[in-house]
């Protein structure tokens, strides 16, 4: 995937990044990954990943707050974090789960598909219900066990 501003290539960090912020941006509103995506949309996150390069040294809250302002983000009742202390001892940080979903949209990419296209099929499917639960662990499986999961519709 080339960069929309500069004749460069979009890296697997910049999609990394972008799942950073998704979740971060998601918790602090307390709504779903899905949520987010969506109401950015393909040319909103595509011009994010095109300036991840720059975006990682900027403060991550201040990120979060421009992209409320600039794409009117509204609060939600959803607490991702909000568990059975004792079905899950600790919370996965933002940081986890962006890597956890730039590895399931890395490892899923069908052919002819940009990040961003992954992106939005994997956000937007009933895995992320499951990968969410914290309760049931499947955040922390190996990468090719969450892939398999999803190709298969199960884990």
């Amino acid at each position: 995937m080339r960069n929309k501003y500069f004749d460069e290539l979009v890296t697997e960090n910049d999609l990394f990044y972008v799942c950073f912020m998704i979740e971060k941006t998601s918790r602090f509103l307390h709504q779903r990954n899905q949520y987010v995506v969506n109401q950015l949309g393909y040319d909103h996150l595509y011009h994010l990943i095109s300036v991840a390069n720059v975006l990682h040294s900027d403060n991550p809250d201040k990120v979060v707050h421009d992209l409320m302002d600039e794409y009117k983000l509204e609060y939600g009742s959803f607490h991702v974090e909000n568990v059975n202390s004792e079905l899950c001892s600790r919370i996965p940080t933002e940081l986890d789960m962006g890597k956890v979903y730039a590895r399931l949209i890395i490892d899923t990419l069908l052919p002819n598909e940009d990040y961003i296209q992954g992106l939005i099929r994997i956000y937007n499917d009933a895995i992320c219900c499951v990968i969410d639960d914290y309760t049931n662990g499947a955040y922390y499986e190996p990468s090719y066990v969450i892939a398999r999961a999803y190709k298969n519709g199960e884990f």
